[in-house]
């Protein structure tokens, strides 16, 4: 099952992006229902949970809960944010939603506002997303001119407008503090939690924040119920999910398959592995998840639970697939490089820590490794862990440790012989 076969409503016309296509599949048909007949917000909310949608972008937490928190009857300005800032390395779906199908998004967007109490929204889509931004654009002057979008939609007594972002260029903004203090015109750093965004967001007003894919789910949850949503799934692992397959496979893309879908399937709808070498490791849910042998790997359910079993996480279904020929001590480095460069500063343990990672690792790539360096590293790593303000800590060590738990031996050779043990 590819892109837009399960869940994502458009059909294979020329020009998918657009109102008369979405139109023409049911798209918008659920707001209209939702504003004509006055629906309670605690029936949507009921119905989100129902369905066990989990956040899409890499925390996995219960969207119906989410949208509980907010406190909907609070006087004053209340804020729905799409956080479509996308920059985990190995994620590449949400710009194919945003490319392909942005009104499922915004309708999404403005259910979610209704729901929460929200009359503005906004969308912060990655600064590189040059294509996607502008289709997203597009389909926003669209959705306005339809009266889907402005005061009084569709004669009802919801307002409700709509913003595009770009995004500052940062890793760290995807964090959504980091996101929210982007939109206001600040530096790029996350916030100290507690206050929440519930209570203090954007603008210090209430404010709820999800992944593009979670809000793009929105509208065919409720048309077909959550019950339904929650059938294509597992137990507490609702509906189905785009995982983005790269790395050392045939077919490398976006396939949208039901949550709990074997590894092996997935690896399978991808082509296999290139050039009939054997898989050696995956990443299972973007660089910032702990790596899996490949062995391992194939027995593994693709949800939050399945992966959680297996010593990982599903992120935001970020898969980078490796064969044989890898050099994992390569690979980490080029990893612990990117959370080097990618750290705001902001916290000591992540400012100074990630650099430390990224420096011994180098070192044990180009031969001049010491014995100690892997101590060193898991005892760094570990320091890092849960000592910073935001999960970019966390992110830069789990593959460090993850990587020295599994393939220990390879990190062994090149202090040994100052080169690397796998053959190209």
């Amino acid at each position: 099952m590819k892109l837009n076969q399960v869940c994502f409503r458009t059909r294979h016309l020329d020009q998918p992006w657009t109102l008369q296509s979405y139109r023409s599949v049911g798209g918008y048909k659920v707001l209209e229902d939702i504003l004509q007949n006055s629906t309670r917000p605690e029936e949507i909310i009921e119905e989100i949970k129902n369905s066990a949608l989990r956040g899409r972008g890499g925390a996995g937490f219960p969207t119906g809960l989410k949208w509980s928190f907010m406190p909907r009857r609070m006087p004053g300005a209340k804020y729905i944010v799409c956080n479509s800032d996308e920059g985990e390395p190995g994620t590449c779906k949400d710009r194919d939603i945003l490319r392909y199908n942005p009104h499922q998004v915004i309708e999404g967007m403005i259910i979610a506002g209704y729901t929460i109490g929200a009359q503005t929204g906004y969308n912060y889509i990655r600064g590189e997303f040059v294509e996607p931004f502008e289709r997203f654009e597009n389909a926003i002057a669209e959705a306005r001119e339809a009266g889907y979008l402005g005061k009084n939609i569709l004669g009802s007594n919801f307002n409700f407008e709509l913003y595009t972002q770009p995004g500052a260029g940062a890793y760290i903004c995807g964090e959504e503090t980091a996101l929210l203090e982007s939109i206001e015109g600040k530096k790029g750093q996350p916030r100290y939690k507690p206050p929440f965004p519930a209570g203090y967001g954007l603008y210090g007003r209430p404010t709820t924040i999800n992944n593009t894919e979670t809000l793009a789910s929105v509208p065919v949850i409720l048309q077909n119920g959550g019950d339904w949503f929650h059938e294509i799934g597992t137990p507490n692992n609702g509906g189905s999910k785009i995982f983005s397959v790269s790395g050392h496979v045939n077919k490398p893309g976006n396939y949208e398959v039901p949550m709990g879908t074997p590894f092996s399937e997935l690896l399978e709808l991808a082509g296999g592995i290139k050039n009939g070498n054997k898989i050696k490791a995956v990443i299972p849910g973007g660089s910032s998840t702990p790596v899996i042998p490949g062995d391992i790997m194939m027995d593994v359910a693709m949800s939050y639970d399945g992966l959680s079993r297996a010593g990982s996480m599903l992120g935001a279904g970020s898969v980078i697939v490796m064969d044989e020929t890898t050099c994992m001590v390569k690979a980490l480095e080029r990893i612990a490089e990117f959370y080097y460069e990618e750290s705001c500063g902001q916290c000591t343990p992540c400012r100074e820590g990630t650099g430390w990672l990224y420096r011994v690792v180098k070192r044990i790539e180009h031969g001049q490794g010491k014995q100690e360096d892997l101590d060193r590293l898991v005892d760094v790593a570990h320091n890092i862990n849960g000592n910073t303000i935001c999960a970019l800590g966390d992110a830069a060590a789990a593959p460090v440790i993850s990587f020295i738990k599994h393939f220990r031996d390879e990190f062994q050779y090149h202090i040994d012989h100052g080169c690397c043990q796998v053959k190209k």
